[in-house]
Protein backbone atom coordinates (compact mmCIF):
# COMPACT_ATOMS: atom_id res chain seq x y z
CA UNK A 1 0.00 0.00 0.00
CA UNK A 2 2.96 2.51 0.82
CA UNK A 3 4.69 1.81 -2.47
CA UNK A 4 1.01 2.35 -4.53
CA UNK A 5 0.45 5.57 -2.80
CA UNK A 6 4.31 7.18 -3.68
CA UNK A 7 3.70 5.94 -7.38
CA UNK A 8 0.40 7.72 -6.87
CA UNK A 9 1.50 10.71 -5.96
CA UNK A 10 4.58 10.74 -7.94
CA UNK A 11 1.88 10.40 -11.37
CA UNK A 12 -0.25 13.08 -9.09
CA UNK A 13 2.56 15.81 -9.07
CA UNK A 14 3.60 15.17 -12.94
CA UNK A 15 -0.06 15.32 -14.31
CA UNK A 16 -0.55 18.29 -11.72
CA UNK A 17 2.48 19.98 -13.79
CA UNK A 18 1.76 19.13 -16.82
CA UNK A 19 -2.05 20.35 -16.10
CA UNK A 20 -1.13 23.86 -14.69
CA UNK A 21 1.91 23.83 -18.12
CA UNK A 22 -0.78 23.99 -20.23
CA UNK A 23 -3.17 26.24 -19.04
CA UNK A 24 -0.11 28.63 -17.92
CA UNK A 25 0.48 28.66 -21.93
CA UNK A 26 -3.07 29.21 -23.11
CA UNK A 27 -3.69 32.18 -20.59
CA UNK A 28 -0.21 33.72 -21.29
CA UNK A 29 -1.43 34.23 -25.22
CA UNK A 30 -0.29 37.33 -26.23
CA UNK A 31 -4.21 38.31 -27.32
CA UNK A 32 -4.75 37.62 -23.75
CA UNK A 33 -1.48 39.33 -22.33
CA UNK A 34 -2.65 42.56 -24.56
CA UNK A 35 -5.82 42.70 -23.63
CA UNK A 36 -4.44 42.39 -19.65
CA UNK A 37 -2.08 45.44 -20.36
CA UNK A 38 -4.86 47.52 -22.13
CA UNK A 39 -7.31 47.19 -19.16
CA UNK A 40 -4.59 47.98 -16.41
CA UNK A 41 -3.43 50.88 -18.59
CA UNK A 42 -5.41 52.34 -21.52
CA UNK A 43 -8.19 51.18 -23.98
CA UNK A 44 -6.01 53.26 -26.38
CA UNK A 45 -2.44 52.13 -26.10
CA UNK A 46 -0.41 52.06 -28.89
CA UNK A 47 1.02 48.33 -29.84
CA UNK A 48 4.46 49.76 -28.72
CA UNK A 49 3.21 50.92 -25.59
CA UNK A 50 1.06 48.08 -24.92
CA UNK A 51 4.98 46.15 -25.48
CA UNK A 52 6.33 48.20 -23.12
CA UNK A 53 3.90 47.82 -20.17
CA UNK A 54 4.32 44.15 -20.81
CA UNK A 55 8.40 43.84 -21.01
CA UNK A 56 8.00 46.17 -17.85
CA UNK A 57 6.02 43.53 -15.86
CA UNK A 58 8.10 40.85 -17.15
CA UNK A 59 5.00 39.13 -19.57
CA UNK A 60 7.44 39.40 -22.76
CA UNK A 61 10.11 36.36 -21.14
CA UNK A 62 9.86 32.93 -22.37
CA UNK A 63 6.90 30.94 -21.12
CA UNK A 64 9.00 28.23 -19.94
CA UNK A 65 10.98 31.14 -17.53
CA UNK A 66 7.59 33.00 -16.86
CA UNK A 67 5.67 29.27 -15.62
CA UNK A 68 9.18 28.65 -13.34
CA UNK A 69 8.59 32.16 -11.97
CA UNK A 70 5.08 31.66 -11.48
CA UNK A 71 5.79 28.08 -10.31
CA UNK A 72 8.49 29.38 -7.84
CA UNK A 73 11.27 27.32 -9.07
CA UNK A 74 12.75 30.06 -11.14
CA UNK A 75 13.93 34.04 -9.31
CA UNK A 76 11.18 36.48 -9.65
CA UNK A 77 11.45 38.89 -12.63
CA UNK A 78 13.35 42.25 -11.75
CA UNK A 79 13.22 45.59 -14.36
CA UNK A 80 15.24 48.44 -14.12
CA UNK A 81 14.02 51.57 -15.20
CA UNK A 82 16.19 54.59 -17.14
CA UNK A 83 16.16 56.25 -13.34
CA UNK A 84 17.54 52.96 -11.81
CA UNK A 85 14.39 52.48 -10.18
CA UNK A 86 14.01 48.31 -9.87
CA UNK A 87 10.69 46.53 -10.04
CA UNK A 88 9.54 42.39 -10.24
CA UNK A 89 7.68 40.02 -9.37
CA UNK A 90 8.93 39.48 -5.66
CA UNK A 91 9.49 43.43 -4.95
CA UNK A 92 6.86 44.88 -3.26
CA UNK A 93 5.48 48.56 -3.45
CA UNK A 94 8.00 50.38 -1.41
CA UNK A 95 10.11 47.67 -1.09
CA UNK A 96 14.06 48.27 -1.42
CA UNK A 97 15.08 45.57 -3.65
CA UNK A 98 17.55 43.99 -1.62
CA UNK A 99 15.27 42.94 1.29
CA UNK A 100 12.91 41.24 -1.52
CA UNK A 101 12.85 37.71 -1.62
CA UNK A 102 14.61 36.02 -4.92
CA UNK A 103 11.90 33.27 -5.06
CA UNK A 104 8.03 34.09 -4.68
CA UNK A 105 5.62 31.74 -6.58
CA UNK A 106 2.98 28.73 -5.69
CA UNK A 107 5.16 27.05 -3.78
CA UNK A 108 6.37 29.77 -1.86
CA UNK A 109 2.68 30.53 -0.89
CA UNK A 110 2.55 34.00 -3.66
CA UNK A 111 -0.04 33.54 -6.27
CA UNK A 112 -0.16 37.05 -7.19
CA UNK A 113 -2.72 39.39 -7.73
CA UNK A 114 -6.31 39.96 -8.68
CA UNK A 115 -6.54 42.53 -11.45
CA UNK A 116 -10.43 42.41 -10.83
CA UNK A 117 -10.63 41.92 -7.29
CA UNK A 118 -7.65 44.15 -6.48
CA UNK A 119 -6.97 41.84 -3.81
CA UNK A 120 -4.36 38.85 -2.82
CA UNK A 121 -5.61 35.44 -5.35
CA UNK A 122 -5.12 33.17 -2.17
CA UNK A 123 -7.69 35.54 -0.37
CA UNK A 124 -10.23 35.68 -3.12
CA UNK A 125 -9.89 32.12 -3.63
CA UNK A 126 -10.16 30.67 -0.37
CA UNK A 127 -13.08 32.50 0.20
CA UNK A 128 -14.66 31.84 -3.10
CA UNK A 129 -14.20 28.21 -2.05
CA UNK A 130 -15.51 27.83 1.49
CA UNK A 131 -18.50 29.32 -0.26
CA UNK A 132 -18.85 26.55 -2.50
CA UNK A 133 -17.74 24.10 -0.24
CA UNK A 134 -20.55 25.20 2.36
CA UNK A 135 -22.96 24.39 -0.94
CA UNK A 136 -21.27 21.05 -2.08
CA UNK A 137 -21.45 19.56 2.00
CA UNK A 138 -25.21 20.13 1.59
CA UNK A 139 -25.87 19.23 -1.68
CA UNK A 140 -23.75 16.04 -1.24
CA UNK A 141 -25.56 15.57 2.07
CA UNK A 142 -28.88 15.40 -0.05
CA UNK A 143 -27.72 14.03 -3.29
CA UNK A 144 -25.28 10.42 -2.29
CA UNK A 145 -28.18 9.20 0.30
CA UNK A 146 -31.15 9.43 -1.72
CA UNK A 147 -29.11 8.39 -5.04
CA UNK A 148 -27.80 5.45 -3.17
CA UNK A 149 -31.42 4.39 -1.94
CA UNK A 150 -32.98 4.67 -5.48
CA UNK A 151 -30.41 2.62 -7.17
CA UNK A 152 -31.15 -0.31 -4.79
CA UNK A 153 -34.08 -0.26 -4.53
CA UNK A 154 -34.38 -0.31 -8.20
CA UNK A 155 -31.87 -2.76 -8.87
CA UNK A 156 -32.94 -4.94 -6.36
CA UNK A 157 -35.59 -6.44 -8.86
CA UNK A 158 -34.95 -6.33 -12.14
CA UNK A 159 -38.13 -5.30 -14.56
CA UNK A 160 -40.44 -4.95 -11.67
CA UNK A 161 -42.87 -1.75 -11.51
CA UNK A 162 -40.57 -0.29 -9.18
CA UNK A 163 -37.36 -0.79 -11.11
CA UNK A 164 -39.08 0.90 -14.12
CA UNK A 165 -40.65 3.80 -12.15
CA UNK A 166 -37.10 4.97 -10.46
CA UNK A 167 -35.23 4.68 -13.17
CA UNK A 168 -37.27 6.50 -15.36
CA UNK A 169 -37.35 9.16 -12.46
CA UNK A 170 -33.74 8.82 -12.47
CA UNK A 171 -33.11 9.48 -16.39
CA UNK A 172 -35.08 12.81 -16.45
CA UNK A 173 -33.67 14.00 -13.47
CA UNK A 174 -29.96 13.25 -15.22
CA UNK A 175 -31.31 15.15 -18.47
CA UNK A 176 -32.58 18.44 -17.12
CA UNK A 177 -29.81 20.66 -17.28
CA UNK A 178 -29.50 23.11 -14.16
CA UNK A 179 -29.96 25.85 -15.88
CA UNK A 180 -33.73 24.63 -16.54
CA UNK A 181 -34.62 23.16 -13.16
CA UNK A 182 -33.05 26.62 -11.66
CA UNK A 183 -35.64 28.18 -13.65
CA UNK A 184 -38.50 26.14 -13.02
CA UNK A 185 -38.27 25.85 -9.31
CA UNK A 186 -37.44 30.11 -8.61
CA UNK A 187 -41.19 30.38 -11.41
CA UNK A 188 -42.86 27.77 -9.20
CA UNK A 189 -41.85 28.48 -5.55
CA UNK A 190 -40.10 31.66 -5.40
CA UNK A 191 -42.30 33.94 -7.65
CA UNK A 192 -44.94 35.86 -6.91
CA UNK A 193 -46.68 35.67 -9.94
CA UNK A 194 -47.43 32.02 -9.10
CA UNK A 195 -47.89 32.73 -5.38
CA UNK A 196 -46.04 30.01 -3.97
CA UNK A 197 -43.20 31.93 -2.39
CA UNK A 198 -41.98 29.18 0.12
CA UNK A 199 -38.20 30.21 -0.61
CA UNK A 200 -36.16 32.87 -2.05
CA UNK A 201 -34.96 33.34 -5.59
CA UNK A 202 -31.74 34.38 -4.80
CA UNK A 203 -29.10 32.78 -2.38
CA UNK A 204 -27.29 35.90 -1.75
CA UNK A 205 -27.94 35.76 1.81
CA UNK A 206 -27.17 32.59 2.15
CA UNK A 207 -23.45 33.70 2.07
CA UNK A 208 -23.54 34.79 5.49
CA UNK A 209 -26.52 32.94 6.96
CA UNK A 210 -27.64 29.95 5.09
CA UNK A 211 -30.63 28.36 6.56
CA UNK A 212 -33.97 26.73 4.77
CA UNK A 213 -35.61 29.55 2.65
CA UNK A 214 -32.22 30.86 0.90
CA UNK A 215 -30.50 28.23 0.26
CA UNK A 216 -33.14 24.71 -0.49
CA UNK A 217 -33.06 25.46 -4.03
CA UNK A 218 -29.67 25.79 -5.28
CA UNK A 219 -28.87 22.96 -3.52
CA UNK A 220 -32.07 20.75 -5.21
CA UNK A 221 -30.77 21.85 -8.45
CA UNK A 222 -27.84 20.65 -8.79
CA UNK A 223 -28.49 17.65 -6.31
CA UNK A 224 -31.28 16.79 -8.90
CA UNK A 225 -29.28 16.42 -12.06
CA UNK A 226 -26.54 14.64 -10.44
CA UNK A 227 -28.54 12.27 -8.35
CA UNK A 228 -30.21 10.69 -11.50
CA UNK A 229 -26.66 9.72 -12.14
CA UNK A 230 -25.55 8.00 -8.97
CA UNK A 231 -29.01 6.42 -9.07
CA UNK A 232 -28.46 4.83 -12.41
CA UNK A 233 -24.74 3.71 -11.67
CA UNK A 234 -25.85 2.24 -8.75
CA UNK A 235 -28.91 0.23 -10.39
CA UNK A 236 -26.85 -1.08 -13.04
CA UNK A 237 -24.17 -2.14 -10.42
CA UNK A 238 -26.87 -3.72 -7.83
CA UNK A 239 -28.29 -5.41 -10.86
CA UNK A 240 -25.03 -7.15 -11.54
CA UNK A 241 -24.38 -8.30 -7.87
CA UNK A 242 -28.36 -9.78 -7.80
CA UNK A 243 -27.44 -12.18 -10.58
CA UNK A 244 -24.04 -13.16 -8.84
CA UNK A 245 -23.43 -16.90 -8.49
CA UNK A 246 -22.92 -16.37 -4.68
CA UNK A 247 -26.09 -14.41 -4.54
CA UNK A 248 -27.93 -17.62 -6.07
CA UNK A 249 -25.91 -19.81 -3.94
CA UNK A 250 -27.48 -17.44 -0.50
CA UNK A 251 -30.99 -17.99 -2.19
CA UNK A 252 -30.60 -21.56 -2.29
CA UNK A 253 -29.70 -21.95 1.25
CA UNK A 254 -32.56 -20.28 2.55
CA UNK A 255 -31.19 -16.92 3.61
CA UNK A 256 -33.68 -13.99 3.21
CA UNK A 257 -34.21 -11.58 0.57
CA UNK A 258 -32.97 -8.82 3.67
CA UNK A 259 -29.69 -10.22 4.30
CA UNK A 260 -28.97 -10.79 0.54
CA UNK A 261 -28.97 -7.50 -0.42
CA UNK A 262 -27.51 -6.06 3.20
CA UNK A 263 -25.08 -8.14 3.60
CA UNK A 264 -23.52 -9.46 0.89
CA UNK A 265 -25.09 -7.38 -2.51
CA UNK A 266 -24.63 -3.89 -1.09
CA UNK A 267 -20.89 -3.80 -0.56
CA UNK A 268 -19.84 -5.00 -3.75
CA UNK A 269 -22.67 -3.18 -5.33
CA UNK A 270 -21.23 0.27 -4.15
CA UNK A 271 -17.61 -0.20 -5.57
CA UNK A 272 -18.96 1.50 -9.13
CA UNK A 273 -20.85 3.84 -7.63
CA UNK A 274 -18.40 4.82 -5.20
CA UNK A 275 -16.09 6.06 -7.80
CA UNK A 276 -19.09 8.09 -10.03
CA UNK A 277 -19.55 9.59 -6.30
CA UNK A 278 -15.62 10.62 -5.75
CA UNK A 279 -16.10 12.20 -9.46
CA UNK A 280 -18.83 14.22 -8.27
CA UNK A 281 -16.65 16.68 -6.57
CA UNK A 282 -14.77 17.99 -9.42
CA UNK A 283 -17.87 18.53 -10.58
CA UNK A 284 -19.27 20.43 -8.44
CA UNK A 285 -16.63 22.55 -7.99
CA UNK A 286 -16.53 23.47 -11.74
CA UNK A 287 -20.04 22.78 -12.93
CA UNK A 288 -21.83 24.72 -10.31
CA UNK A 289 -21.32 28.21 -11.93
CA UNK A 290 -24.75 28.39 -13.68
CA UNK A 291 -26.00 27.77 -10.24
CA UNK A 292 -23.98 30.04 -8.45
CA UNK A 293 -24.60 32.85 -11.16
CA UNK A 294 -28.46 31.97 -11.05
CA UNK A 295 -28.86 32.47 -7.89
CA UNK A 296 -26.04 34.78 -7.33
CA UNK A 297 -24.28 32.68 -5.07
CA UNK A 298 -20.84 34.34 -5.12
CA UNK A 299 -18.97 31.21 -4.75
CA UNK A 300 -16.04 29.69 -6.63
CA UNK A 301 -17.71 29.08 -9.97
CA UNK A 302 -18.68 32.28 -9.64
CA UNK A 303 -15.17 33.75 -9.21
CA UNK A 304 -14.02 31.70 -12.11
CA UNK A 305 -16.72 33.18 -14.29
CA UNK A 306 -15.70 37.07 -12.97
CA UNK A 307 -11.96 36.51 -13.92
CA UNK A 308 -12.63 34.90 -17.36
CA UNK A 309 -14.76 37.73 -18.38
CA UNK A 310 -12.45 40.18 -16.61
CA UNK A 311 -9.26 38.39 -18.12
CA UNK A 312 -7.82 37.99 -14.73
CA UNK A 313 -4.90 35.86 -15.76
CA UNK A 314 -3.42 35.38 -12.22
CA UNK A 315 -6.90 34.82 -10.48
CA UNK A 316 -7.74 32.09 -13.46
CA UNK A 317 -4.58 30.38 -12.67
CA UNK A 318 -5.21 29.78 -9.02
CA UNK A 319 -8.53 28.56 -9.68
CA UNK A 320 -6.88 25.91 -12.00
CA UNK A 321 -4.30 25.48 -9.51
CA UNK A 322 -7.18 24.19 -6.94
CA UNK A 323 -9.34 22.42 -9.83
CA UNK A 324 -6.54 20.23 -10.37
CA UNK A 325 -5.75 19.68 -6.95
CA UNK A 326 -9.51 18.71 -5.85
CA UNK A 327 -9.46 16.04 -9.21
CA UNK A 328 -6.32 14.53 -8.30
CA UNK A 329 -7.24 14.24 -4.87
CA UNK A 330 -10.20 12.57 -5.55
CA UNK A 331 -8.99 10.43 -7.93
CA UNK A 332 -6.84 9.08 -5.24
CA UNK A 333 -9.04 8.80 -2.68
CA UNK A 334 -11.52 6.48 -5.24
CA UNK A 335 -8.53 4.30 -5.74
CA UNK A 336 -7.69 3.85 -2.16
CA UNK A 337 -11.42 3.27 -1.71
CA UNK A 338 -11.31 0.68 -4.25
CA UNK A 339 -8.68 -1.42 -2.20
CA UNK A 340 -10.86 -1.66 0.94
CA UNK A 341 -14.42 -1.83 -1.01
CA UNK A 342 -12.52 -4.99 -2.49
CA UNK A 343 -10.25 -6.35 -1.09
CA UNK A 344 -9.53 -9.03 -3.96
CA UNK A 345 -8.18 -6.52 -6.23
CA UNK A 346 -4.40 -6.44 -6.05
CA UNK A 347 -1.88 -3.85 -5.97
CA UNK A 348 1.01 -4.51 -8.29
Amino acid sequence: MGMFFLRRLGVMLLTALCLTFIVFSLTNLYPNLEKLAKSQGNNRMTDAEVSSWLNRNGYLQPTVVKYGEWLGVLPGFTFTNDEGEISGRCIENGQPAEEAPRFCGVIQGDWGTSTRFRAEVSDVVSTRLSLTGKLMFFVMLVMVPCALIIGVLAGMKEGSKTDRTLSTASILTTATPEYVSGVLFIAVFASSAVGLKWFKGTAASAMDDANFANFTLPVLTIALYGMGYIARMTRASMTEVMTAQYIRTARLKGVSFKNIVMKHALRNALIAPFTVIMLQFPWLLNGVVIVETLFNYKGFGWALVEAAGNNDIELLLGCSVVAVFVVLITQLISDIGYVFLNPRIRIS
